[in-house]
């Protein structure tokens, strides 16, 4: 192959001149997306409720020669779907790819849960994700030409207790990259999913702080250890880029194993 090792993976994954909206930019797992995606050289459209943290996000993110502005996006809210994706097109003229990462859970048990929490996290976890896809995807198909990555989770087919709401809205957005691969790959649109595993965050800490609910993790992950946000960059570059070109429809698991079976029971082995 001519040319340059770096060259030639510039070539295969870079994002360079593309058109990214990212909702949910201001979380901890949006965050690490937006600076690695403006890093591989793409323009950012930072969207979330968090003025404040989308500012300085974006602020890091153009002092290092990157690109972004930022959009106050309330997923609950119809109107502001619209015009937070109409403000976007108006400013960058295209979106080349939409990442819907913004999502909520509250752990509560199944017969705990109030209508109000339900509504909630459904209407971020998959209404705002229906319906964001669904205006983003308008422009892109006047291109013919699109990428939608969708972030899921474990819980997409792997339940914990007292996640049933936020199960059942990650479980939904599976079927829904399906849909939007098999509905819109004729307007050269892909669609494709990632299942982050158990990602160590600002949100999770308590969690991995729990000496309970630490020790069932780490019994159930074959690296016996919690993702890093971090290292969901790679194969979402991948996915963004036109490296993954003939992949839609998928939803690619990043879980140390965890689903795979996690650590193994004791087994005879010389090594």
């Amino acid at each position: 192959m001519p040319g340059s090792i770096a060259q030639n993976l510039e070539k295969l994954f870079s994002l360079e001149g593309k058109v990214v909206l990212l909702t949910g930019a201001a979380g901890g797992i949006g965050r690490v997306l937006a600076e690695g995606f403006a890093a591989a050289g793409a323009k950012m459209a930072l969207c979330d409720i968090e003025d404040d943290r989308l500012e300085e996000i974006a602020g890091a993110i153009n002092r290092g020669e990157g690109a972004a502005s930022c959009y106050h996006l309330d997923l609950t809210n119809m109107a502001s779907i619209t015009e937070t994706v109409d403000r976007v097109i108006t400013d960058y003229h295209c979106i080349d790819v939409l990442v819907n990462c913004a999502g909520i859970n509250v752990r509560e048990g199944f017969l705990d849960v109030e209508e109000s929490t339900y509504d909630r996290i459904m209407d971020i976890n998959l209404k705002g994700v229906y319906f964001t896809s669904q205006e983003v995807a308008k422009h892109m198909i006047k291109r013919d030409h699109g990428v939608i990555l969708n972030i899921a989770s474990h819980n997409s087919v792997g339940m914990l207790g007292g996640c049933s709401v936020y199960g059942a809205s990650k479980s939904a957005i599976a079927a829904l990259t399906r849909s939007m691969a098999i509905e819109w790959a004729k307007h050269g649109i892909r669609a494709n999913a990632i299942a982050p595993g158990h990602i160590l965050t600002e949100l999770t800490a308590v969690t991995w702080e729990h000496p309970e609910r630490s020790k069932y993790l780490r019994d159930r992950i074959a690296m016996e250890r919690p993702g890093n946000p971090e290292e969901l960059l790679g194969v979402s570059i991948m996915l963004a880029s036109d490296s993954s070109s003939y992949i839609s429809g998928s939803m690619i698991h990043v879980d140390g194993g965890c689903l795979a079976g996690g650590a193994p029971w004791p087994y005879d082995t010389k090594y």
